[in-house]
């Protein structure tokens, strides 16, 4: 088709050299399932549970096929910080959705036990200060960003950019609550906690 760009991809068929074209659009999907692959992978496993070659494997695609889409693994690992991210800021924390049910979401037995479905800042904060630069610099921004989406739901009408005391403190007890719950293995002691955080505000 006229004006689709396209990219080119090479295989070994019975010792012959095959080029088969693909469409940018075709690439670009690939991409993003290489990136929501990662996205769980690195919330259930940790940053440095992510193997290249076994993330390929399971989207179907060879280790060499990685380089066509990313410089390098840090490429791959601040991609899926923000779709991770975005994953929640559009889901339990969605605009819209009052504050104490995304507290009641947030702060599940639910998302304790599925944290490949789950908060990157919860799964990842205390992973930040080992990390790479841009790899650092991308969980600053989305733990940042989740400071906001609190504030924002504390405050919908705030004339101030500045985050407020009150968000900083609710924020805090999210994230560690959930730190706190994966870490005891206790399902019950878990639930105390989850309830012990969510009445933060009240509720």
């Amino acid at each position: 088709m006229i004006g689709t760009r396209r990219s080119l991809a090479i295989r070994f068929v019975d010792g012959m050299m095959t080029v088969m074209r693909y469409s940018e659009e075709h690439k670009e999907a690939v991409h993003e399932r290489i990136v929501r692959a990662a996205s769980g992978a690195l919330r259930r496993s940790g940053i440095m549970g992510i193997g290249i070659p076994d993330l390929m494997k399971q989207v179907g695609l060879t280790h060499g096929a990685f380089y066509a889409h990313f410089k390098n693994r840090d490429g791959l690992v601040v991609e899926a910080i923000y779709s991770a991210a975005s994953d929640t800021s559009n889901g339990i924390l969605a605009d819209g959705i009052p504050l104490a049910k995304s507290l009641r979401n947030y702060l599940s037995i639910d998302h304790v036990e599925h944290p490949e479905q789950g908060c990157v800042v919860a799964a990842l904060g205390a992973e930040s200060t080992r990390q790479s630069k841009p790899v650092r610099r991308a969980l600053a921004e989305v733990t940042r960003s989740l400071l906001r989406v609190v504030d924002g739901k504390l405050h919908p009408d705030r004339g101030s950019a500045e985050l407020h005391e009150d968000a900083l403190r609710v924020a805090a007890t999210m994230v560690g609550a959930i730190v706190l719950a994966r870490a005891v293995e206790d399902r019950a002691l878990a639930e105390r906690i989850l309830r012990a955080a969510r009445s933060i505000t009240g509720d």
